[in-house]
């Protein structure tokens, strides 16, 4: 099929730099952004300066913590952090159209046992088309991807009937601070993309996931007499196989957008501490873990299931029922999100891919772990997710993303931007 583009999208398109959407990757790629670090907020002015020099207005901020930490809707953190700050560029376009937001956060994850990667995670690495590095598709291709789309249409000299924000966003990685307090400080639009990795896909749809820790009592006693004692290990065990019980129940009937992922609705214990002395029973456990929340369920009846699978599971135990443990909601609390069904935005992002790339049609689907959607569809934003790389990339020693795809994402969003504020 042939597409014709109109002059404007003709422009737009011809203006993207190629060469620039290499080095940009290359550039922010070297700065190590990891959650809650100084370096989050080096790139955070760096980018500042870039959107400054496309004649965006820059609203760069230092997020006051203590106020955002107090509010009610505070989405929780894991990380240290001594400050946070916020970037939105808008184009000076007509004040009277729609702003169509284009997001993306800037810090990515510790790299974990360096010995794993092939190099150094924060100096990138060229393999033919593919860059690795640490938050390569996690997603700092997505940020460059938003910076070439709104180069290009400004270079293009296309006047727009509204305005194209950039959000810049921290801390999503461990609750959503940044877009939180980007949301509170009164940045918003008519319409969001969030430029994560999706793969080829376009997500209309993200489950929850709430942080938590239980602690599980013992008795403490010399190794050599544990009959006198209680491990907490031991009491620990009929916990572990009653939330994966409670995993099973809670991913029955699952939403068909989630339906390709085998589960769902993931119920991880990820961290496990016990003891103090090889030779003496330990007489504490704590588990941290992570509780999926599915699509449309209030996080405060997730949280009420656990809480009623921990208590059940004690109840049945003679040394629990007589020493409860104890649970509580730390990190990150993640919410579920979606587009509203049937809203517009899907289809112009899902027309733009294809008309960019000649392929059918992007497959809809959700996604089995929390973003930022939840925050702005929460505060009235219609929000998807479509951007470069693979998640199934993210968090590893083998992140990577292709440059080719990352033009290929921003091709796409300048022509769904077009389409929306032509």
């Amino acid at each position: 099929m042939t597409v014709t583009f109109s002059a404007a999208e003709a422009a737009a398109l011809q203006a993207i730099d190629e060469q620039a959407v290499a080095r940009d990757l290359l550039e922010i790629l070297a700065v190590p952004s990891i959650t809650g670090s100084p370096a989050e907020s080096e790139l955070q002015h760096l980018l500042a300066a870039r959107l400054d020099r496309l004649g965006l207005d820059v609203d760069l901020w230092s997020m006051d913590l203590p106020a955002l930490r107090a509010d009610p809707g505070f989405p929780g953190t894991e990380a240290p952090r001594e400050e946070a700050w916020g970037l939105v560029a808008t184009t000076p376009g007509d004040g009277d159209g729609p702003t169509v937001v284009l997001q993306g956060h800037v810090d990515v994850v510790p790299p974990g046992d360096r010995g794993q990667w092939a190099g150094d995670p924060f100096v990138p690495r060229a393999d033919g088309d593919d860059i690795h590095a640490r938050g390569a598709c996690d997603m700092k291709a997505g940020v460059v991807a938003n910076l070439a789309a709104i180069a290009a249409i400004r270079a293009s000299g296309v006047r727009l009937h509204g305005r194209i924000a950039a959000h810049c966003v921290v801390s999503e990685e461990d609750g959503g601070l940044g877009a939180f307090g980007t949301l509170r400080r009164g940045h918003t639009g008519d319409a969001c993309v969030i430029t994560e990795p999706t793969g080829g896909t376009v997500i209309t749809a993200n489950g929850g996931a709430l942080t938590f820790r239980i602690e599980v009592p013992g008795r403490a006693t010399h190794a050599s007499t544990r009959y006198a004692g209680v491990s907490a290990v031991d009491a620990y065990l009929p916990l572990h196989a009653a939330l994966a019980r409670l995993e099973t129940e809670r991913n029955a009937g699952a939403d068909p957008l989630m339906s390709e992922y085998p589960i769902p609705y993931p119920l991880a214990v990820g961290v496990v501490r016990a003891g103090d002395w090889a030779s003496t029973v330990p007489d504490l456990l704590v588990a941290e873990g992570r509780l999926g929340v599915r699509l449309g369920e209030d996080p405060a009846a997730a949280r009420a299931d656990l809480e009623r699978c921990v208590a059940e599971a004690a109840a049945a135990d003679p040394w629990l029922r007589a020493h409860p443990p104890v649970v509580a909601w730390t990190g990150g609390q993640f919410a579920s999100g979606r587009l509203p069904a049937g809203h517009a935005l899907r289809d112009l992002v899902r027309d733009a891919h294809q008309d960019v790339t000649g392929e059918p049609g992007l497959r809809e689907r959700g996604a089995p772990y929390g973003s930022d959607l939840r925050l702005y569809a929460a505060a009235g934003v219609p929000t998807l997710q479509y951007g470069p790389g693979d998640v199934r990339l993210a968090h590893s020693p083998f992140e990577k993303v292709s440059v080719a795809e990352t033009v290929r994402v921003a091709r796409t969003l300048v022509l769904a931007t077009l389409r929306s504020l032509g």
